[in-house]
């Protein structure tokens, strides 16, 4: 259920909110940011919900603009941005235990008021990252079930076994009507966290959050069906990461590089087609950073979102207030990677979109 109502809202406000992580973006061409994120009770768990800030150009986020709100026993979380080719803007996220993706869709997101379609079922799954569209206009959606080897079956919401495999979702009329396309067998997967890329010969690669790292697997039928999963080499600690073509056809990795955990967020660049990335620039090398997403505008910026030090999974509410819960963005270009470091005009790093001090809500300990 989608809330939009400013007297309704007041409930997930920054200091009702113990936690929060998980984030996405994306930029209108009126320069309008919006992210999202998760958050609801004490940590990842039955009730969670998802919220959706905006800002105009550099302004601050404020408080959220729209909360997709479970119903009784159920949980909404791992939302997705995404601004589709006749720009309007996406917005996914996962509900247990139907297990299934919903959206809405705001067809002019750089109005004055911002105006929602009613809630759609996408498929059946989670989808965290942006679909991928193809050179021949097919939308790809990297949604898929998390089976056993994640949840497992619970008395919370019991796994369906609707299919195996890493899955991709597809749309060949604009998001009227999806459906599963292929999966793919990536032994090493965990939470299927994976990004889908077309390649300069019309394949498609497939990279997936693994036990090693990231795994990949390749389609050469436009993702019908994929090569067994490998290690792709690129590393990583077991964690969300993103991968993206850009304009200029570089292909862009964000990923934690020469990591003891999750720190070292780094922004990558291959001229290549992915076989080498001589290019990085450290995003943030602290302790707690990660899950990363990104959008890049008309004027070449890449803004950049992740969140640091989520404050769930504690104990008592003094560990988790001792946390810095904190959703940053870092906005950057191609020619501060290929520098190794901040050339461009306007590029920043760091930059605090939304964090928690302060907490009034309800006793969770």
């Amino acid at each position: 259920m989608l809330i939009t109502e400013n007297s309704a809202l007041r409930q997930y406000g920054s200091t009702q909110r113990l936690w929060q992580g998980i984030p996405g973006i994306e930029v209108t061409p009126g320069g309008r940011h919006f992210i999202t994120f998760y958050s609801g009770g004490k940590t990842e768990e039955i009730g969670n919900c998802c919220l959706l800030l905006c800002a105009e150009k550099d302004g601050d986020f404020g408080e959220p603009v729209a909360v997709a709100a479970p119903e009784a026993g159920h949980r909404c979380f791992d939302p997705c941005l995404w601004i589709d080719p006749l720009g309007r803007l996406w917005f996914f996220w996962a509900d247990v235990p139907d297990h299934v993706l919903r959206a809405v869709r705001c067809d002019e997101p750089d109005a004055p008021v911002l105006r929602w379609s009613d809630e759609i079922t996408v498929g059946d799954g989670v989808m965290m990252n942006k679909p991928t569209v193809l050179s021949t206009g097919e939308w790809l959606l990297p949604l898929t079930l998390w089976g056993q080897h994640v949840l497992g079956p619970t008395p919370e919401y019991p796994v369906p076994h609707l299919y195996d495999g890493t899955a991709v979702w597809h749309s060949t009329d604009n998001g009227e009507n999806f459906a599963l396309l292929g999966t793919a067998d990536v032994p090493q997967r965990w939470f299927d966290e994976h990004m889908l890329l077309e390649k300069a010969d019309g394949s498609i690669e497939m990279y997936v959050r693994a036990g090693c790292g990231i795994c990949r697997s390749a389609s050469t039928d436009g993702g019908r069906s994929w090569s067994p999963g490998t290690d792709s080499g690129l590393g990583g600690p077991n964690s969300r990461f993103f991968i993206r073509r850009l304009r200029s056809g570089r292909i862009l990795l964000i990923n934690h590089h020469a990591c003891t955990g999750r720190n070292n967020l780094t922004a990558f660049l291959s001229e290549d087609e992915g076989a080498t990335w001589p290019y990085r620039l450290l995003l943030d090398g602290r302790d707690n950073v990660s899950y990363p997403d990104a959008a890049q505008t008309a004027d070449g910026v890449i803004h950049i979102i992740y969140d640091r030090e989520r404050g769930a999974y504690q104990s008592c509410m003094k560990d988790a207030l001792a946390h810095a819960r904190e959703i940053l963005t870092a906005s950057i270009t191609e020619e501060d990677i290929l520098a190794g470091k901040l050339v461009a005009p306007g590029s920043a790093l760091r930059r605090i979109a939304s964090k928690l001090t302060v907490y009034e809500g309800p006793e969770l300990f």
